[in-house]
């Protein structure tokens, strides 16, 4: 089977990491972390949603359950800056490499912090974007963690 440009690079990044993982696509398109937990039938804090925000001047990838809203003070404090706002389309592509919507954690983009919401390892297993509006991986939190080399902090509002 061969994946789109984007999916392909997941697809590559996860075999050479030796990724417990499984790349997953989907007839309708999963854009937001609701529209994935229906096509997955899965629970909303297994959606892992990859939020770019841009701190100061510098782009930071948010991890968090898609049951949970990201808290732009919180992620400014972890990545030290003064301020945090969530990033335009354009740089969301620029850093990543992935179009909104189909944004995925994986490969994690160079020299970016990662800041992974502390809450999601409660999970057995979570689904993050694929690459794609169609495609997400499924994997534990902990691999999450691992291939991302996120830090694991309070990065949501209470």
């Amino acid at each position: 089977m061969s994946w789109p440009d984007p999916v392909e690079r997941v697809a590559v990044f996860l075999r050479t990491a030796g990724a417990e993982a499984r790349l997953e696509q989907f007839e309708s398109a999963t854009p937001s972390a609701q529209a994935a937990a229906d096509a997955i039938g899965c629970a909303l804090e297994q959606i892992v949603k990859s939020l770019v925000f841009v701190c100061g001047t510098e782009p930071v990838l948010a991890l968090l359950p898609g049951d949970r809203r990201a808290d732009p003070a919180k992620i400014a404090l972890a990545a030290e800056a003064g301020d945090a706002r969530v990033a335009r389309p354009a740089e969301v592509l620029e850093v990543t490499g992935f179009a909104p919507g189909g944004v995925s954690p994986v490969p994690p983009p160079p020299g970016t912090l990662i800041l992974v919401e502390r809450t999601i390892v409660s999970s057995p297993v979570v689904w993050v974007g694929g690459g794609s509006d169609r495609h997400m991986a499924m994997l534990s939190p902990h691999e999450l963690v691992r291939l991302t080399g996120g830090s694991l902090v309070d990065i949501v509002q209470e």
